[in-house]
Order: C-alpha cells, then structure tokens, then sequence
C-alpha cells in the first residue's frame, strides 16, 4: 500500500531509450511498459521509469515521493522549507510537483488523483 512521503518510483535518465532497454533487458531481465516514444517503466522491485524526453531529460536519478492529497504535501514540502522547482502538472497515470530541499537535490511527490 502506498504511504504519504514514502519513496514510491525512481525516475532515471535515458540518452537512447531503446539502448538502455536492452542494456537492462539483456544485463538484468527487467521488462517494461512503454507510455509513448520516449518513456519505459519498469517494476524491478521499486517501480520505476527511463525517461529519454529531450526536454525532460535530467543528468541525475529523480527520487519520487507519494501523497494521498497532492495539494496538502506540496504546503507541507513549502512549510519546511521546500522549494517549488514545478508546479503540479497531470502526466499519463496521475499528477505530480517537483521540489527542491534545502540541499537543493530534486525530488518529485506525485498522487494517482
């Protein structure tokens, strides 16, 4: 069951979606499902994804977050000192917002409704 502020999805880039799908298919016998041309998810124990949009793309992992209430969390991330790298956007499967800690790592909560 999934918990608010538990870590629930682990978003990775990818440079060449289909390399990186046959280095883990072949390297590890992970399988995916595709969510258009340039995004795959995976469930290899942590859910998860290779995200190989141009304009999506990061150099680093991206860490996923779960809240029941979206909306409650994003106030609780601002509250403790949070700050908004983007605001909530809809994605296929829910909606989602991406914030910095204090550290400044980028991190993403997201919520099925």
């Amino acid at each position: 069951m999934r918990e608010d502020g538990k870590l629930d999805y682990l978003e990775l880039p990818a440079t060449d979606l289909g390399a990186t799908r046959a280095f883990y298919a072949d390297a590890f016998g992970w399988t995916f499902q595709d969510y258009g041309p340039t995004y795959a998810a995976f469930d290899q124990g942590l859910d998860g994804g290779f995200d190989a949009d141009p304009a999506e793309r990061t150099r680093t992992p991206l860490p996923v977050l779960y809240a029941h209430d979206l909306e409650a969390m994003l106030a609780k991330v601002q509250a403790a000192g949070g700050t908004v790298a983007r605001p909530i956007y809809a994605f296929p499967g829910g909606r989602r917002f991406h914030f910095t800690d204090p550290a400044g790592t980028e991190l993403a909560v997201w919520s099925e409704t």
